[in-house]
């Protein structure tokens, strides 16, 4: 009797263990491909790093994934000072052409979604099915079209060539209105409307702060799409002192690619490109604070 007790506990012991093994196995497995995909994604950003603190030279006649003789300060000279600073101008146009397309698009993204989600007008489906149709259009393919439309009027080669266009975010829009369906309850609007709140200053003192976390994800996604921005930048402006800075840097590139003054310009492209991207990981550093507060923190603040 005690011996056929303990075979039974023997047995459910073994049981369930087995669910236990395959969930860790799976849960290694998991882990060792994850670690392979931080491994993917981050090696070329330490490639960067490396080639960067690199001689020209160096770059061609040492191991690609290591160090060599240290040349960061001198190469961060070349790249602020070659051909009068201009790299310097390029980042300052990058800057307003991202923070203005990146903040304007955000805004517009926000109120357009909201709308879309708590508001019933005549042709409201109609409308939104356009949006989702636009989604579906690479940027590219609009392109020819927008230099036609910009050009009829006189922007060309302006800053608003490049701006303009950048406001438009289909996705963002799309994006908003799934978020804002869930994250603003339809009881608090027609309380506030109870109080005698106008639309207007509901979307701006209750809304506004209920959108927080999606607005952000917006304007990160504009961000990153206004600065790495080239073919637009590139049909549209003809001034080199317009220019972004993947537009410059790209020149520079083919510079070097064609032979001229290549000796010295492929150090320089590469640590011009690790500056560039030095003030996209500042605004995800900055801005992730906003995807942690709660859906509902508008609701309880002043």
């Amino acid at each position: 009797m005690t011996a056929t007790l303990t075979d039974q506990v023997v047995t459910r012991v073994r049981a369930d263990s087995l669910p236990r093994r395959r969930r860790s196995g799976k849960s290694a497995l998991l882990t060792v491909l994850m670690l392979l995909c931080l491994v993917y994604f981050l090696l070329p950003i330490f490639w960067l790093v490396v080639a960067s603190t690199k001689a020209n030279e160096d770059l061609f006649s040492s191991f690609g994934l290591w160090f060599s003789r240290m040349n960061l300060l001198q190469n961060l000279h070349d790249v602020f000072t070659f051909q009068n600073g201009v790299f310097g101008h390029w980042m300052l146009n990058s800057l307003v052409y991202a923070i203005v397309s990146g903040f304007g698009a955000s805004a517009l993204a926000t109120a357009a979604g909201y709308a879309f989600a708590k508001y019933r007008f005549p042709g409201g489906n109609a409308m939104f099915t356009v949006v989702l149709g636009a989604v579906m259009i690479p940027m590219t393919a609009l392109a020819i079209p927008t230099y036609l439309l910009f050009a009829g009027a006189n922007l060309t080669n302006t800053p608003w060539a490049v701006i303009l266009p950048s406001l438009v975010s289909p996705f963002g829009v799309y994006l908003m209105r799934v978020y804002a369906t869930d994250a603003v309850p339809d009881s608090l609007i027609e309380a506030a409307r109870v109080d005698g709140a106008g639309e207007m200053r509901i979307f701006v003192q209750i809304v506004l702060r209920l959108l927080v976390p999606g607005s952000v994800t917006v304007l990160l996604f504009t961000l990153v799409a206004s600065w790495n921005n080239y073919f637009l930048p590139l049909i549209m402006l003809n001034s080199p002192e317009l220019f972004p800075l993947p537009v410059g840097l790209a020149q520079w590139q083919a510079a070097s690619a064609a032979g001229s003054g290549s000796q010295a310009l492929f150090s320089t492209v590469i640590t011009g490109s690790l500056v560039s991207v030095l003030p996209l990981m500042a605004a995800f550093l900055f801005l992730q604070r906003y995807w942690q507060s709660g859906l509902g923190t508008g609701a309880v603040k002043a």
